[in-house]
């Protein structure tokens, strides 16, 4: 099998993201653990939420990226078939997540409630029963 040995491949990659603005970049080990982290001044213009979603997004793109490589470095060295490629494989799908793109936001759609506005009063179509609500 082309390739060398596996254990050197994995111990040698690392992958990197960027994200949507161009303002995070994460790098990742060949573990998946976070090795780097640059921040531009175009991070000012975010408040700190929208920061952390910024960092989380490109983190998980950039371990997206890091198991592409692993995939890869598994075929050309053991194959994905064999009992290591398979173990290799699914350590990583367990330590990387899969990486999700936030939905955008939904607004709820709001719920009625038919309920009478006087005690003696049926619960009705939301009028009050024909009686003209101007009349009281």
């Amino acid at each position: 099998m082309p390739g060398g040995n596996l254990a050197d491949r994995l111990a040698a990659l690392s992958a990197s993201a960027t994200g949507d603005d161009g303002g995070v970049t994460v790098t990742v080990a060949g573990s998946g653990i976070v090795t780097g982290l640059r921040l531009d001044d175009r991070v000012r213009r975010l408040d700190g939420a929208e920061l952390s979603a910024e960092i989380l997004r490109t983190m998980r793109r950039a371990q997206a990226a890091l198991a592409e490589q692993v995939e890869s470095a598994v075929g050309e060295t053991v194959g994905a078939d064999s009992e290591a490629g398979r173990a290799v494989l699914q350590t990583i799908a367990q330590r990387v997540p899969e990486p999700a793109e936030p939905a955008m936001p939904v607004m709820p759609f709001p719920t009625f409630q038919n309920t009478p506005t006087l005690p003696q009063q049926s619960p009705g179509n939301g009028y009050e029963s024909g009686r003209d609500s101007r009349a009281r």
